[in-house]
């Protein structure tokens, strides 16, 4: 059961940071200061990056990029 869980946390990663990415273009719209949007513009962006790291450097990802080639 664990291993299957840990399967989907990885598979769905790429997932978050795309939610992230849509989370930091809301966020330039929203009604607050400009320097509140940009705060949080880059706290998503940055979780984003982070996530594709983590998606990158593990070693499910390189077997699925290689079928996907």
């Amino acid at each position: 059961m664990a291993k299957r869980l840990s399967c989907l946390a990885k598979r769905s990663l790429s997932g978050r940071a795309a939610a992230h990415r849509a989370m930091a273009r809301a966020t330039l719209f929203t009604d607050h200061s400009l320097r509140v949007r940009y705060q949080r513009y880059q706290h998503h962006i940055q979780k984003a990056r982070d996530l594709d790291v983590t998606a990158a450097s593990s070693p499910r990802s390189a077997t699925v990029q290689a079928e996907r080639s």
